[in-house]
């Protein structure tokens, strides 16, 4: 057996995710979802049906940061084509048997489970359960695929960094960052008071000090996922962007209880964060009303125009 071999074997993955799991402070279980989830792209990226599935979800945001300050056991693949929930299983049936570089994980323990999803916000779509394996470890995957959502602004191309540097990254297509800030833009003003979506304000209070938007991409985004969610665009501040929101009882608890699970910085103000978050979607709701987005956001703002 090759030296590659020997790496890419159950025992020597596990072995090696073990290692990182205890370098990085992490929940061994958590780094072999992370791990699965990504070979599972692999695989996906590999396959026919690469361009019937768009990236999106906590996977492409530890993408964009490098640093994702939450994990996830799920995989958000908005998809093209039949929604129907027997196709899906045959496609992933085929993904997952698909022979790759050696990576110690299989997908073949289980039969692959579908089920329907509706909600009142969110597109419908199919939820997968399957079940991944290095060596006796079990990884539970859940992968949830929603039909017919309209973005606005085409998907880019992600490269997926893989945990073990020997192995191939994951290139597949990926939501913009544009579109992820005009759904959670969508979720703050759809949920208003009652909203308990705290990692929506976390990330978009870490995309727009990260990164520059471009306020005509940014505006066809938000237009179009508020008209396909049948939702029309606030002339006015909405209830989850005021000031009360930010000094709310409930919410500070919520905040603060976020933080606690994720467990990788202090919390900053929630006051603070409503603010910043107001000042950068705001003038972008008015820019789509005046059908005038014509201004740019550098990292930390404001918008200039």
């Amino acid at each position: 057996m090759t030296r590659r071999g020997n790496r890419g074997s159950p025992a020597s993955v596990r072995s090696r995710l073990l290692a990182l799991s205890k370098e990085r402070g992490a929940e061994f279980q958590r780094v072999l979802v992370r791990y699965a989830i990504e070979r599972l792209l692999y695989r996906l990226a590999n396959s026919d049906h690469a361009s019937n599935f768009i990236l999106k979800g906590a996977t492409l945001f530890a993408v964009w940061t490098e640093s994702p300050h939450r994990s996830t056991k799920d995989l958000d693949l908005p998809g093209l084509g039949s929604p129907d929930p027997s196709r899906l299983v045959a496609v992933f049936e085929e993904v997952t048997s698909l022979e790759t570089v050696p990576d110690g994980i299989t997908f073949s323990g289980s039969p692959i489970k579908a089920t329907e999803i509706r909600g009142s916000q969110e597109y419908d779509g199919v939820r997968l359960t399957l079940e991944a394996r290095v060596g006796t470890a079990r990884i539970p995957v859940q992968v949830d695929i929603g039909f017919g959502d309209a973005t606005g602004v085409p998907p880019t191309t992600v490269e997926v960094p893989p945990l073990l540097s020997d192995q191939p990254p994951p290139v597949l297509r990926g939501y913009s960052r544009e579109v992820v800030v005009a759904e959670k833009f969508h979720a703050i003003v759809h949920l208003g008071l009652p909203n308990t979506r705290m990692k929506d304000y976390y990330d978009l209070l870490v995309l727009c000090r990260r990164f520059p938007f471009d306020g005509r991409e940014l505006g066809r985004a938000v237009a179009a996922t508020f008209e396909r969610r049948g939702t029309s665009v606030p002339m006015e501040c909405p209830d989850g962007l005021t000031d009360g929101f930010g000094r709310d009882h409930d919410k500070t608890r919520q905040w603060m209880s976020f933080f606690r699970r994720i467990g990788d910085e202090a919390a900053p103000d929630l006051q603070q964060v409503v603010r910043e978050v107001r000042g950068f979607l705001l003038p972008v709701a008015d820019g789509v009303l005046k059908n005038s987005c014509a201004e740019s956001w550098p990292p930390g703002g404001p918008w200039s125009g």
